[in-house]
């Protein structure tokens, strides 16, 4: 997925998506798969680790409704990372199928 595009999609209102897109343009480096999986595979994963991150005090950004919107979404998704480029954030992010549309992003620090 080329730079300009992933920019167009992440030109939501949402803090996560706003935070990931001043990464972006910052120069953080990103990588998209090209593989897909069902969307409640990785709501799943997802859900333990919000529930096991919560019990150590951590509370994620977006995590929350990254997994109910993948919950939601309910069909395959294409996943991917953008790592901030001073390496204190990554961001989730998972897209429709074909690409085309962001689904849900979250943001942890490394």
């Amino acid at each position: 997925m080329e730079r300009h595009f992933l920019e167009k999609l992440l030109a939501g209102d949402d803090e996560v998506s706003v935070a990931a897109l001043a990464a972006l343009r910052s120069g953080a480096t990103y990588r998209v798969w090209e593989r897909t999986h069902p969307a409640e595979r990785h709501a799943g994963v997802f859900a333990l680790r919000l529930r096991r991150m919560r019990l150590h005090g951590v509370e994620p950004l977006g995590l929350e409704r990254m997994v109910r919107l993948l919950r939601e979404h309910g069909r395959p998704v294409r996943g991917g990372l953008i790592d901030s480029a001073d390496q204190k954030w990554t961001f989730l992010i998972y897209f429709t199928e074909d690409g085309s549309a962001l689904v849900a992003c979250a943001c942890r620090s490394p």
